[in-house]
């Protein structure tokens, strides 16, 4: 199901609602100009925009918006100046007025991959996905927060993302983004991508939509309980994880804890393996953010599994992060405390520290929002969206300097 806004002829809208609603697709908005269309965007937050190609609800602007918030823009052209008005545009998803439904269920239920600044996902001619697995040691060192959090940071930059929720253990992104999560959606990929049948249209429809004013993501839901785990074997979780990359800019996963390794507990060579899921995500995954928290114990468990973790992932794709990092629980000084210990004990130099942050982590548990949503000008906002920014999304590349004109200077102090 996709969320439509209109801005189309009376007579157009009256023929085409019938079947829209029938196809379940459900519609946030009846706009008439293309300005209308803008300002509604990051309220309504659509899926889709149908609009006239006519110059009154067609414009470059509209198109930038749609693309800036990687929302998908449908003309619907009724005669030949209309198909010139949005071929000048770069309108490339352009539908007859006089068609039928079906010609608007392929583009509305995701044939087309949406054009964006990166040369559109999925297209052929663009880098697969950055794939990020966020790890972390036994105990709950915010995992889950983090991986929300840089999910929705990433897509506030503009990019396509989806977020992945592969513990094995049971998933924790559904009741911290207030989603449902009966069918967990990460299982399902899984099966279908056993099968063969997992394409983009079965991917838009198991995924569930975190929807937010330029910041909104496709979420992959996890297990509803620990038992289901044998569905999160390593093949079928390698195939699903490269599907889905082929759709979006950035995939992030959220990983198990653990890293053992089955077989060395049982004699089964052929038994499912209950951390399959864990270590196919951090096989498929360009980097890894290893999640620690800055207390005595905390800190023992992020060191312990930091070194396991290097025996599986290059050292130069690890990201280390530390949570919660506070005086009480470590002395005065508690960020010096925490970057020697880590220089010391594993030559960790360049780790992420993160502020004890209670309050707007308690905002956003309540309700049920990312960070970004909750307490966008919070300390733990703040570091976090510095770290992705940072570290994670390349550089800006630097803006020409024009030449001066110097003649014209000379002129002008002459004058």
């Amino acid at each position: 199901m996709a969320r439509l806004a209109l801005a189309l002829d009376a007579a157009t809208e009256d023929r085409l609602l019938p079947d829209l609603v029938e196809h379940g697709h459900a519609v946030v908005a009846r706009l008439v100009g293309w300005r209308d269309v803008v300002e509604s965007l990051d309220v309504l937050a659509p899926d889709v925009v149908l609009v006239g190609a006519g110059r009154g609800t067609l414009s470059a602007e509209l198109l930038a918006a749609c693309d800036e918030r990687g929302i998908r823009l449908v003309g619907v052209a009724a005669n030949d100046s209309e198909r010139a008005h949005a071929g000048a545009l770069g309108v490339h998803e352009l539908v007859e007025a006089e068609a039928e439904w079906a010609a608007f269920e392929t583009l509305v239920s995701g044939g087309v991959a949406v054009p964006s600044r990166l040369g559109g996902p999925g297209d052929g001619a663009s880098p697969k996905a950055a794939v990020i697995a966020v790890w972390g040691a036994a105990g709950a060192p915010g995992r889950t927060t983090v991986a929300v959090n840089v999910a929705a940071e990433l897509a506030a930059a503009g990019h396509r993302v989806a977020l992945v929720d592969a513990d094995p253990y049971g998933g924790g992104i559904a009741p911290v983004l207030g989603l449902l999560d009966e069918t967990p959606g990460f299982a399902a990929a899984c099966r279908l991508a056993g099968a063969g049948a997992l394409d983009r249209a079965e991917l838009e429809r198991i995924s569930q939509r975190y929807s937010s004013p330029r910041a909104s993501f496709d979420v992959f839901t996890g297990l509803v309980g620990p038992s289901r785990w044998p569905e999160l074997s390593h093949e079928r979780v390698t195939s699903a994880l490269a599907t889905m990359r082929e759709h979006v800019e950035y995939l992030v996963i959220d990983t198990g804890f653990s890293l053992e390794r089955d077989e060395e507990l049982t004699s089964d060579q052929f038994a499912p393996r209950r951390n399959a899921a864990t270590f196919a995500a951090l096989d498929s995954a360009d980097r890894v953010i290893a999640v620690g928290l800055a207390d005595p114990v905390g800190l023992s468990r992020l060191l312990r599994g930091h070194d396991e973790l290097g025996s599986l992932v290059d050292a130069e794709r690890i990201d280390v992060v530390v949570n919660r990092v506070r005086q009480s629980a470590l002395g005065i000084d508690a960020h010096a405390q925490v970057r020697q210990t880590l220089r010391r004990f594993a030559g960790i130099t360049d780790a992420v520290l993160l502020p004890h942050d209670g309050r707007a982590a308690d905002a956003a548990i309540l309700r049920a929002r990312t960070l970004r949503d909750a307490a966008g000008r919070a300390p733990l906002r703040s570091a976090l969206r510095a770290y992705v920014l940072g570290s994670i999304l390349p550089a800006p590349e630097p803006a020409p300097r024009r030449p001066l004109a110097l003649p014209l200077l000379r002129r002008a102090a002459a004058g």
